[in-house]
């Protein structure tokens, strides 16, 4: 049994991709989408067409909504491949603005509707801002579920417990990149690396707290940079994966013994904790990593949403 088939007996294997076509070898249960994969994908010769007739389909309706659209039949061409489910992603430039967040999700989740794709197999994917938190739990209330993306401290998935959101999607990566780039020379891979991870531990943390206290939001590692990292947390409810990833895993045999257990979490004394819109921002703020990587990856998801518009105005 390779990795990859290993890792889905205790995770479900999610495909981090905008490439569809690449999909099918890996038999993945779900797949994720953003702004940048989405761009990524249209700038192949085998995705242009998706991009050209979705704009003529709809060339008189206003930019933010082509790109919707755009979003949309990604999502019901991967869903065609895929058993479950996939994320698809509110304008990046709206995550501190409750309000159209939500309305941008419901009309994401509307379009498919109208494409025929059940809503339950769609996260709406929104950053986890304290407005973007809000924003789900006003959308999950409604019966649409959420991803909350860019996340990358404690507070900001122990808020999104609060709201009862579907999903989170820690950064493990991102995370691992700060404390690599902020150590410098003197950091110490070997000594980082496997459990060690700064971002595994952070994941591990979160997904103890969840499964300790009975939070049923589900925990999907992200953002890897090595399969290090992803073996490190087999027994996350779910991992999302770059096609080169899935690769690796594809090809060795090595063992993956199970790294996070439910039941072991319940066996660990943790202290309950919660947050108010005050509580949060401070305790967003007191983490410097947690602070520059959201704003980071904020600016450039909407900077790739801004390339897209362009694609689109010239096509």
């Amino acid at each position: 049994m390779n990795q990859l088939d290993a890792l889905k007996q205790y995770t479900t294997v999610v495909a981090d991709t905008g490439d569809f076509r690449q999909l099918a070898q890996f038999k993945p249960q779900d797949a994720t989408t953003n702004p940048s994969l989405i761009l990524k994908a249209v700038q192949k010769a085998d995705y242009a067409h998706v991009l050209e007739e979705t704009v003529a389909q709809h060339r008189k309706e206003p930019l933010d909504e082509i790109m919707d659209r755009l979003l949309v039949r990604f999502g019901r061409e991967i869903l065609s491949i895929i058993p479950g489910r996939v994320s698809t992603e509110v304008d990046a430039r709206l995550s501190f603005d409750a309000e159209a967040s939500f309305r941008r999700a419901e009309r994401i989740i509307a379009m498919y509707r109208a494409e025929g794709v059940p809503v339950e197999r769609v996260l709406i994917k929104v950053a986890s801002t304290w407005e973007g938190i809000q924003a789900a739990a006003r959308l999950e209330q409604r019966g649409i579920r959420t991803n909350l993306t860019l996340l990358f401290s404690f507070c900001q998935a122990v808020a999104c417990g609060q709201a009862k959101v579907q999903l989170i999607s820690p950064f493990v990566g991102r995370i691992y990149d700060w404390y690599k780039k902020t150590a410098g020379s003197s950091w110490d891979e070997a000594a980082n690396a496997g459990p060690n991870d700064p971002g595994v531990k952070s994941v591990r943390q979160i997904y103890l707290h969840y499964k300790h206290f009975g939070i049923k939001t589900e925990v999907m590692g992200a953002s890897f940079r090595n399969t290090g990292q992803i073996l490190a947390l087999a027994g996350c409810d779910l991992l999302t994966i770059s096609p080169e990833l899935l690769a690796q895993l594809a090809s060795s045999d090595a063992p993956v013994p199970r790294a996070l257990d439910p039941q072991q979490a319940k066996r660990q004394e943790l202290p309950s904790v919660s947050y108010d819109e005050a509580g949060f921002r401070y305790a967003l703020n007191e983490d410097a990593m947690a602070t520059e990587k959201l704003a980071e990856g904020i600016r450039a998801f909407a900077a790739d949403a801004i390339k897209l518009e362009k694609l689109m105005k010239e096509a």
